[in-house]
């Protein structure tokens, strides 16, 4: 497995080895083991999540879920194409309110893995774009939170996405109050 670090040593791109012929690929997308070898270890999955977008510029986010109920999450696209985006939310972090972005797709079988305390979105590129990911902890509706997907310096590549009600009615990130901070 190819690990990529990004300008927040806390964010981690994944990319398993494909091994492929005519009848199309084979590939481990989680791997214990693998990743502690290579001096990676994240908590352990709790629940799966899988989501269709049918249309090309749904937007969805940027969500969080508040402490103690925060989730890490490990993200990948298992059809279509989508631009991933995780903002640090973490008080006193060097990197808190700083966005890194990586376009997933089912052709490139990237991943990435977002720790809790980062806000989370993506844009569809693609209809029927499919979003697979892992959770490190249960969704809890009372800790269910959004931020408002322009009000952070995050170039999305579209000015009129798709959004639900309650992205459209979040909260701008000035106005809000993050839940999180940096853990010692």
């Amino acid at each position: 497995m190819q690990i990529e670090r990004t300008a927040s040593p806390d964010l981690l791109i994944l990319t398993p080895e494909r091994h492929g012929d005519g009848r199309g690929f084979f590939a481990e997308s989680w791997n214990r083991r693998t990743l502690e070898n290579a001096g990676v270890h994240l908590p352990d999955f709790v629940q799966d999540n899988h989501s269709l977008s049918a249309r090309a510029g749904t937007l969805r986010g940027l969500h969080y879920q508040a402490p103690p109920h925060a989730q890490g999450k490990l993200v990948r696209c298992g059809r279509g194409r989508l631009f991933d985006v995780a903002v640090d939310a973490r008080r006193g972090s060097p990197t808190f309110g700083k966005a890194m972005g990586v376009e997933l797709s089912y052709e490139n079988g990237r991943q990435l893995w977002i720790p809790a305390g980062f806000l989370h979105g993506f844009v569809t590129h693609e209809d029927d774009t499919e979003i697979i990911y892992k959770c490190s902890a249960y969704y809890d509706r009372e800790s269910d939170g959004a931020v408002r997907w322009d009000s952070v310096d995050i170039d999305w590549g579209i000015t009129d996405p798709i959004l639900s009600d309650k992205d459209r009615a979040a909260p701008a990130f000035a106005d809000w109050t993050s839940p999180f901070e940096v853990q010692a």
